[in-house]
């Protein structure tokens, strides 16, 4: 960033800073965060894909002298299998889940927008349990 945030507030304006110059200094610092985001994100695609690459070579490495590890001066290679599941269809998901009282198979978390509207328009009936947490937050938009 060209501006250190310390010196775009003299030690006077520290007591009552103008919302005109917090917000453009919020501004400032937002778009700084935003180009070291997307130049961070352009370098770790380029390294994950190098990694990608090297990955394949480490496995066909494994494969051809079937082995699950190799010990080299570097460090060992250790190859595994590494499972993912999903499923297409959520209501047989759920009668299995509940079928087989599985529930452990489901992580646990809330669907945030799903469970607003639900007490919106439930106001009344809420889960045993249940938290919230509501605060203000702030959002800044450029001038034009």
């Amino acid at each position: 960033m060209d501006d250190n945030i310390q010196d775009l507030v003299s030690p006077e304006e520290k007591q009552a800073v103008p919302v005109d110059k917090l917000a453009s200094i919020y501004i400032k610092i937002r778009d700084a965060r935003a180009r070291l985001k997307s130049e961070y994100e352009a370098q770790d695609v380029a390294l994950q894909e190098q990694m990608d690459l090297i990955e394949e070579q480490l496995l066909e490495a494994c494969k051809a002298i079937g082995a699950d590890s190799i010990r080299t001066a570097a460090g060992t290679v250790i190859r595994s299998v590494k499972n993912r599941y999903w499923t297409n269809d959520w209501d047989s998901m759920y009668g299995f889940v509940r079928e087989h009282d599985a529930f452990g198979l489901l992580e646990r978390r809330i669907h945030q927008a799903n469970m607003k509207q639900f007490i919106e328009e439930n106001p009344n009936l809420l889960p045993m349990g249940l938290n919230t947490d509501s605060r203000y937050s702030i959002v800044v938009r450029r001038s034009k």
